[in-house]
């Protein structure tokens, strides 16, 4: 199996924690540390991506958390709307340039404009070691 036919779809995870602008800091706080990730991404009613949301974010802002603790603040509120998003069908050796080049650990997956996943760091050197087991076997 060549990297190159791999694609996204094949090694993203399906399921990843997902907020919207109006969840509370808090409770987005409780999920990030409960799942024990280091962001998420921000969707809107029709699971388009409107931004992320990371740790970072998170201890940058730690003081107006603390303010907000009793309030209620949203994740809108300190999301970064710059969000770079990886199509389905990118194939993982494209995905592992693109991750690189932009400096990122994670990108949301989308498909037709949908949020569907999310691709990291991990799950491409995932692809890349099945690919590379898969090659050494065919050899025998």
């Amino acid at each position: 199996m060549m990297l190159d036919s791999i694609e996204v779809r094949d090694f993203m995870s399906k399921d990843p924690l997902k907020f919207t602008t109006e969840t509370s800091i808090m409770d987005a706080l409780h999920q990030i540390l409960v799942r024990k990730v280091s962001g998420a991404t921000v969707v809107d009613d029709d699971d388009r991506v409107v931004g992320v949301i990371s740790e970072i974010d998170l201890l940058n802002s730690l003081e107006q958390i603390s303010y907000y603790q009793q309030g209620d603040a949203k994740i809108g509120d300190l999301m970064s709307t710059s969000v770079d998003v990886m199509q389905l069908d990118t194939n993982i050796f494209q995905a592992a340039q693109t991750l690189c080049e932009l400096k990122r650990r994670r990108m949301p997956v989308v498909h037709e404009g949908r949020f569907v996943g999310q691709i990291s760091c991990r799950s491409v050197l995932h692809a890349f070691k099945d690919s590379m087991l898969a090659h050494d076997k065919s050899e025998d």
